[in-house]
C-alpha cells in the first residue's frame, strides 16, 4: 500500500506537469508495479481490488449527486434523456459491425466488449464539469448538467447491457426480455435513491450530527444500496449506482449549503479513493498480450469514438445549443476510464475465449481516450463555450 501511494502520487504528479490527467500516472503506477514488470504487488492485496474499485464508484457518484441540480435537467428536458443512451447504443452498434473482422472475434464477443468500452467516464468527466459549473461555462443551457446527468446514466445502462451480453457469452442465451430490465433498474434505483435521501435530510435536520460524521452515514447508506444490487441480481433489477447518486441528488436539492460542504469532504476521499483504483486497472494488464494484439484494437478504439461522436450529436438534434456547444458535449463524451475499469478484467476472470482481448482494449480505451478526452475539455471549453456569472451567484 505503501509503494501505490508514494509511486502514485509521484507519477501522478508528473502527468500533470505534462497536461495529462492524474489518471494516467496511476495507471501506470499498476503496470509498473504489477505482474507485467516489477511483480511487486502480492496476490492478497491485488484480490482486494473488486472492492476497493466499488469504494471508488461510490466516492465518483456521490460527488456527481452533491453538485447537480434535477431542477436544471427538467428545463433542458430531451437532450438531457437522449444523452444517457444514444451515443452508448451508436458505440455498441459500431463496436458489433467492426469488431468481429478487426479482432476475429465473434458477434456475441462483440457485443459484449462494446458494453465494456461504451460507458463514458464519471472519473473524467465529473470533476471537469462540477468546475465549470462553478466558473459559469455553458450556463446558459446547462450544458455541465446535461453532461453529468447524461454519463451518470449512461454507466447504469451500459452495465445492465454488460451483464446480459455476459450471460450470453457465458453460455446463457439472449432475450429481447432482458432490455425490460434497463427501465426498471434505472427507475426503482433512482426511486430508492431520492426516497433515502430524503430520510437522510430529515435525520440531519433533527439531530446535531458533525459533517464528518454525515460523511460516514452516506458512506455507509451507499454501501447498502450497491449490497442491495447485488443480492437482487437474480430476482429483480435494481441499479445500486444510480440508487447512491439519487440520495446525493436529494440532499443536494433540500439542503444546498450542507451539499456544498459535504462535496468537499468527498473530493478529499477522492484523492485516495482515485490512487487505488487506476494502480489496480493498470496492474490487471499484461503487457506482453497487449503488444502482440498489434493495431487493431487501436483502430477499433478510433473509429467507434467518432461513431460514438456521431450519436451524441444526433442526441442534441433539434435543440438551441450552437455549433460550438454541440462540438463541446462531443468532445466530452470520449473520455473512458471508471467503468472499463470496475469491469473490463470481468470476462477475463470468468474464463471466456476472448476475455483477454476485452480487457486488452479495455485499457487501451484508458490509456487512449482518458487523456486525449480530458486535455480537448481542458483546451476547449474557454472558446467553445459562452461564460455566464457563476452557479452560487446565480
Amino acid at each position: 500500500m505503501s509503494l501505490v501511494i508514494f509511486i502514485g502520487l509521484l507519477l501522478g504528479s508528473l502527468a500533470k506537469k505534462l497536461h495529462l490527467p492524474s489518471l494516467i500516472g496511476l495507471l501506470f503506477t499498476g503496470i509498473l508495479l504489477g505482474p507485467s514488470v516489477l511483480n511487486v504487488l502480492s496476490d492478497r492485496f491485488l484480490a482486494l481490488s473488486s472492492e476497493l474499485r466499488t469504494v471508488a464508484l461510490i466516492v465518483i457518484l456521490t460527488r456527481a449527486g452533491l453538485s447537480l441540480d434535477l431542477a436544471d435537467l427538467k428545463k433542458v428536458g430531451r437532450p438531457a434523456i437522449l444523452m444517457c443512451f444514444v451515443p452508448a447504443v451508436f458505440e455498441i452498434i459500431g463496436t458489433t459491425l467492426l469488431a468481429p473482422s478487426l479482432l476475429s472475434i465473434s458477434v456475441s464477443e462483440a457485443l459484449l466488449l462494446g458494453s465494456v468500452i461504451a460507458a463514458v467516464s464519471p472519473a473524467v468527466i465529473v470533476p471537469r464539469m462540477i468546475h465549470l459549473m462553478k466558473q459559469g461555462y455553458g450556463q446558459e443551457q446547462r450544458i455541465p448538467q446535461i453532461i453529468l446527468a447524461g454519463a451518470s446514466v449512461d454507466d447504469v445502462f451500459v452495465l445492465v447491457l454488460f451483464t446480459a451480453f455476459l450471460g450470453l457469452n457465458d453460455g446463457g442465451t439472449f432475450s429481447a426480455i432482458a432490455f425490460t430490465r434497463i427501465p426498471i433498474a434505472i427507475f426503482s434505483g433512482a426511486f430508492l435513491g431520492l426516497a433515502v435521501g430524503y430520510f437522510l435530510v430529515y435525520v440531519f435536520n433533527q439531530f446535531h450530527i458533525r459533517d464528518s460524521v454525515k460523511v460516514l452515514v452516506m458512506l455507509a447508506t451507499a454501501f447498502l444500496l450497491m449490497g442491495l444490487e447485488t443480492a437482487l441480481a437474480s430476482s429483480f433489477p435494481f441499479s445500486g449506482m444510480l440508487s447512491v447518486m439519487g440520495v446525493s441528488l436529494m440532499i443536494f436539492r433540500k439542503k444546498r449549503p450542507l451539499a456544498e460542504r459535504l462535496s468537499l469532504k468527498f473530493n478529499k476521499i477522492w484523492i485516495l479513493a482515485e490512487i487505488f483504483l487506476f494502480v489496480f486497472v493498470g496492474a490487471s494488464v499484461d503487457l506482453s498480450y497487449a503488444f502482440s494484439a498489434g493495431i487493431a484494437p487501436l483502430v477499433l478504439l478510433v473509429l467507434v469514438s467518432l461513431i460514438r461522436m456521431l450519436g451524441v450529436l444526433v442526441a442534441l438534434l433539434k435543440t438551441s445549443l450552437s455549433r460550438n456547444e454541440k462540438l463541446f458535449c462531443m468532445m466530452s463524451y470520449l473520455p473512458k476510464a471508471t467503468v472499463q475499469a470496475a469491469i473490463g478484467s470481468i470476462p477475463f476472470s470468468m474464463g471466456l475465449a476472448s476475455g483477454e482481448m476485452i480487457l486488452t482494449v479495455a485499457v487501451l480505451s484508458i490509456l487512449v481516450t482518458a487523456p486525449f478526452g480530458a486535455w480537448l475539455i481542458d483546451r476547449f471549453y474557454p472558446v467553445l463555450l459562452e461564460k455566464t456569472p457563476p452557479l452560487k451567484s446565480r
